[in-house]
């Protein structure tokens, strides 16, 4: 069954501006700008200013199921951008071995990690892993913890998506997987600005 018209609103914190242009939605803050291009998903955004705070409204008309669904999913992408310009994203990950220690190397000023002798592979010259980071990431290692990497950004699509490539390229393959559980993994996420 289509419902005729459903709605969600987000509001604006202070400090960010919002601006929506033909589905193009551009957020500005302390630590920078954000662009997302929603045009694939049909419905109308508008901005709407006045009162104490800004809004933003979503609209689906005479939408299905999963149309309707897509409200949610630009509403949590938009205050997503608006943490990010804000507070920023940070995701820690651990690498974890049973024998052989990884070696993880920054590289290009923290835009991209080698990982070295991963389950003591030696042989051949595939066995180095290199791995760029999405643009907007920067990738260190922590002074707090041993063999952890930090990964921070403002745009959680990005950093969530260098840290899946870190731990994709460290798979374990044509071993039992129940027995060898090294690579590295996210331990934490979080944002950079916490709150006290």
């Amino acid at each position: 069954m289509r419902d005729v018209l459903k709605t969600e609103e987000l509001e604006i914190e202070e400090g960010v501006t919002v601006e929506i242009k033909s589905r193009l939605i551009t957020v500005t803050g302390l630590r920078g700008t954000l662009t997302k291009n929603v045009r694939h998903v049909e419905m109308d955004i508008r901005l709407i200013k006045g009162g104490k705070k800004d809004k933003v409204t979503l609209a689906v008309w005479q939408g299905g199921r999963k149309h309707v669904a897509c409200l949610r999913t630009i509403k949590s992408l938009i205050q997503n951008m608006i943490t990010g310009v804000t507070k920023g994203f940070s995701y820690k990950m651990r690498a974890v071995y049973a024998h052989f220690p990884i070696n993880c190397i920054i590289q290009e000023e923290g835009h991209a990690v080698e990982i070295r002798n991963f389950l003591g592979e030696k042989v051949c010259i595939n066995t180095v892993r290199h791995v760029k980071m999405l643009e907007g990431v920067t990738i260190e290692e922590s002074k707090a913890q041993k063999d952890e990497l930090l990964l921070t950004g403002n745009d959680i699509q990005n950093v969530s998506q260098s840290a899946a490539s870190i731990q994709g390229v460290c798979h374990v393959r044509h071993k039992d997987i129940r027995k060898f559980l090294d690579g590295i993994y996210v331990s934490e996420k979080g944002t950079i600005v916490v709150k006290e």
